[in-house]
């Protein structure tokens, strides 16, 4: 037998405390009374108002679950011979509706041959994968609602985040159920890599202590709503694999996108171009390119669409800021007449249409300005090499 460590994001940080004085006016005698200050959004003109840490536990604690897959991974022996290796992965998902529907990380359940979730009460509920996107790295499972008390946790949205917000999260890092931590938001729209290899954007970076057993588990922001679903932390290199401070969250309003599909269909279908490419930035700029803005492609898929329609990637290869750059390819610029500044905006353009839809490309190409229509392909379910692709 062995454990499969999962890769998991959770917030920490210190509760606020306040200290109230009063004073007696008939004299001298003086009671200081302790309690907890309600948290409160940076810059956020909510009218709803501020709950403390302890009230956010108490109303969405009862609605995180704790995941559990039964995993088999196949590894070859050393006489070339297949071999199935047994395991249980753990993490934590949360409750979206009374009908039994959980949402967590794609990871926490991949390879599973057996899910069960464990709710607040200690009962437990075998859980079917109603379907998985690992190009987000979330996944749906199903409980039969009979005879549990669900506690649905409440949607927020991401797009108003801003860094400096409080976020708590709630989950179960290293078996330790239902575990809340708080923190802030250290920085909004990063990108991180899927576990198929490909870009999830628009992703929330919190500051807490993340440890493996808190993925799929959500991040909850000042009036306890679900912000994200913590997903992946940076270790520095920690052979524990442990948090430095640096955690990522997959934004619900991505899943909120996913979830009709998921449901529907089991899989999400996305359109297809078949290239990596990188922002321009001010970096780039100045190596002379002949466009401030876009997104400057780097390689291309052999066979794939954007080979198809003659989409080049750049054969410079040039040094900035430790990472190399490609130079000399196409940029794209714009996406059936609207403007694409970076990487993302090409990604999200490409991720909102389907297979064998057509799209019109502005590409600058050295001196010259054309127009490409490319014919989408399906996304595939992974890739093969270590080059993260965007659409």
């Amino acid at each position: 037998m062995f454990t499969v460590a999962l890769v998991s994001a959770v917030l920490g940080c210190a509760a606020a405390v306040g200290l109230v004085e009063a004073f007696s006016l008939g004299g001298g005698h003086t009671t200081t009374v302790v309690q907890q200050a309600p948290l409160s959004e940076t810059g956020n003109a909510s009218s709803q108002p501020g709950l403390t840490a302890r009230d956010i536990y108490r109303r969405d604690a009862p609605g995180v679950v704790f995941v559990r897959s039964q995993v088999v991974q196949r590894t070859q022996s050393p006489f070339d011979l297949p071999q199935e290796q047994r395991g249980e992965a753990t993490g934590s998902g949360f409750v979206l509706d009374r009908d039994g529907t959980i949402l967590t990380n794609a990871h926490v359940v991949n390879g599973a041959t057996k899910v069960s979730v464990q709710f607040a009460n200690k009962r437990s509920a075998n859980a079917t994968v109603l379907g998985k996107d690992e190009s987000t790295d979330l996944a749906l499972l199903k409980v039969d609602p009979s005879g549990l008390d669900l506690s649905p946790l409440v949607l927020g949205s991401s797009r108003s985040v801003q860094v400096g917000d409080p976020a708590i999260a709630i989950g179960n890092p290293f078996g330790l159920e239902r575990t809340l931590t708080t923190g802030v938001i250290s920085a909004v729209k990063r990108t991180i890599s899927a576990p198929n290899n490909f870009q999830i954007n628009d992703v929330i970076q919190t500051d807490a202590p993340i440890n493996p057993g808190n993925s799929g588990g959500p991040l909850i922001d000042a009036t306890g709503r679900v912000i994200g679903v913590n997903s992946q932390i940076e270790t520095g290199g920690s052979q524990s694999g442990g948090n430095i401070g640096i955690g990522f969250a997959v934004p619900i309003d991505t899943a909120k996108r996913i979830i009709p599909q998921l449901k529907s269909s089991g899989h999400v279908s996305r359109g297809y171009l078949g290239v990596a490419t990188t922002t321009i930035n001010s970096a780039l700029r100045d190596l002379g390119l002949p466009v401030d803005h876009g997104a400057l492609v780097q390689q291309v898929t052999p066979g794939g669409p954007a080979d198809k329609a003659g989409i080049k990637a750049g054969e410079i290869s040039a040094q900035l800021n430790g990472s190399a750059i490609q130079l000399g390819g196409d940029i794209i610029t714009k996406v059936n007449g609207h403007q694409i500044r970076s990487d993302t905006d090409l990604a999200n353009a490409i991720a909102n249409k389907k297979k064998g839809d057509k799209v019109e490309l502005t590409v600058v190409r050295g001196k010259t300005t054309k127009t490409v229509t490319v014919t989408l392909a399906d996304r595939p379910a992974s890739l093969d090499n270590t080059v993260t692709q965007t659409p």
